[in-house]
């Protein structure tokens, strides 16, 4: 969830939680501290995503000391837990930044984001994030999608053998879930379960697009999708 509106609608939707982050049209950035604080006031369990800039996940002493003041934030609001990623050059884990980070957190459940897909070797990466004792990895099986990636993914749910939490994400949606669900064996989805909103076409808002202030598009969370997706996976046996 990106927004104020979409936690109000993923919190009356029933989901199992939420992972908060602003500007989902970059694959999602740390939300502000006014967003943060109204997730707090949900009952539903809400991990904040821990991401300072657009780009990549090699982070300098600056980014890694801004990505420690937002933890703080989050401990301070007591929300369940930070959602973080680093990488090296060549795409393996940074170790000494996660290390440092988890550190920092401590007390705080963490799950490693897909950073993760961007590893040479998933199957060494996995046994690196449960040494440095994540809860949770979110994955596409490094592939553009989770349907497309499910044969890394079961090879990872096969590999964890319950030791750490396997989440599948990317392009999941309720027409695709229930055979990847199944095929997989995953348990824990990921899901934006959004949708296009259009603008009104009035002059202020083609002004704004003109200037770059407005997007082409933007996506909001949709009630619907949310329900679909749930009542697809209920779908699914052993779940």
């Amino acid at each position: 969830m990106d927004s104020a509106a979409g936690v109000d609608v993923a919190t009356r939707a029933g989901v199992n939680r939420i992972e908060l982050c602003s500007a989902l049209s970059l694959a999602g950035l740390t939300p502000s501290a006014g967003l943060m604080a109204i997730a707090a006031t949900k009952a539903l369990p809400c991990f904040v995503l821990i991401r300072p800039r657009a780009g990549d996940f090699c982070y300098d002493t600056r980014d890694v000391d801004l990505m420690r003041r937002d933890i703080d934030i989050v401990r301070s609001l007591r929300l369940a837990g930070i959602v973080i990623g680093a990488n090296r050059v060549d795409g393996s884990l940074d170790e000494d930044v996660l290390r440092a980070l988890l550190e920092h957190a401590a007390g705080l459940p963490a799950v490693l984001h897909r950073a993760f897909d961007l590893a040479p070797d998933f199957h060494a990466a996995l046994e690196t994030a449960i040494q440095l004792g994540f809860i949770r990895v979110l994955t596409s099986g490094g592939a553009p999608d989770a349907v497309s990636g499910s044969a890394v993914i079961r090879s990872l749910v096969e590999q964890a053998a319950g030791r750490i939490e396997i989440m599948a994400g990317a392009g999941l949606t309720p027409n695709n879930v229930i055979g990847f669900a199944r095929s997989t064996g995953v348990r824990a989805l990921h899901s934006s379960c959004s949708t296009p909103v259009g603008y009104p076409a009035t002059a202020m808002t083609e002004r704004g697009a003109t200037l770059g202030f407005i997007p082409a598009q933007l996506n909001a969370t949709n009630p619907t999708t949310i329900a679909a997706m749930i009542a697809a996976l209920d779908a699914v046996p052993d779940r």
